[in-house]
């Protein structure tokens, strides 16, 4: 009964999460087609999905964290007997590897550190950290950059893709669109490509932001340990 109202509690949550990462992933995507301005402009208007202090909270946060808290409790008590998927699926590797490494350093270095009131950053506030933050990470530690955004992405849609078989398999009780393991690498290859596509163009692009703010940027990547050796 409890694993039951576990899995219901990862599903249900699961949908919230997915459209946070459209709307926020859409924007590096588009970056193939519009630069840096559309990504940016793009940005901004999903953190009135996103970053507000309702949509952060209940759309984002406690999805998120119930999403996490029960996927983990379902792991503990599930009995030998019904034990639960494997640490080594893919499903696993993808969450822990972006749970535990890319998504806390993600948010500590776009979220907490540009926040900093001290100096050299002097509180980087939301409507500046635009793609031009994402530019000068990309040209100023750019293999850093490249492992950290890469592995987050790739972890992340690895996870969704094949959580969203398990939901259907298990909500829709279908075996008529069940993908094979191969094919659903294929489907996060094929949504990672426009979002890595996205970042080489940023990455191909002049810096277009003045020497004192792009000071700042560089400030709050370094106040990151990954950033610092």
């Amino acid at each position: 009964m409890t694993a039951t109202v576990l899995t219901n509690v990862a599903h249900i949550s699961a949908p919230f999460l997915s459209v946070f990462l459209v709307v926020h992933l859409s924007a590096p995507a588009l970056a193939n087609v519009g630069g840096s301005s559309l990504s940016s402009n793009v940005m901004l208007l999903g953190r009135e999905y996103y970053q507000t202090g309702f949509g952060e909270r209940y759309l984002l946060f406690i999805p998120l964290a119930a999403h996490v808290a029960s996927s983990i409790a379902k792991r503990i008590i599930n009995p030998r007997s019904a034990s639960p998927r494997k640490i080594t699926s893919t499903l696993s590797l993808a969450a822990y590897s972006s749970l535990l490494i890319f998504l806390p350093i993600h948010f500590y270095t776009h979220r907490v550190s540009p926040s900093n009131p001290s100096p050299p950053i002097f509180a980087v506030g939301p409507s500046e950290v635009d793609y031009e933050f994402i530019k000068i990470g990309l040209a100023r530690f750019p293999w850093r950059s490249w492992i950290l955004y890469g592995g987050l992405v790739v972890s992340v849609m690895l996870h969704a893709v094949e959580g969203a078989q398990i939901i259907q398999a298990s909500r829709f009780a279908s075996r008529k669109f069940r993908m094979r393991p191969r094919t659903r690498k294929i489907v996060a290859g094929a949504a990672v490509v426009p979002i890595l596509a996205g970042l080489w163009t940023l990455s191909k692009e002049p810096l277009m932001v003045f020497a004192s703010l792009a000071e700042r940027y560089e400030a709050a990547f370094a106040r990151s340990w990954v950033y610092r050796f």
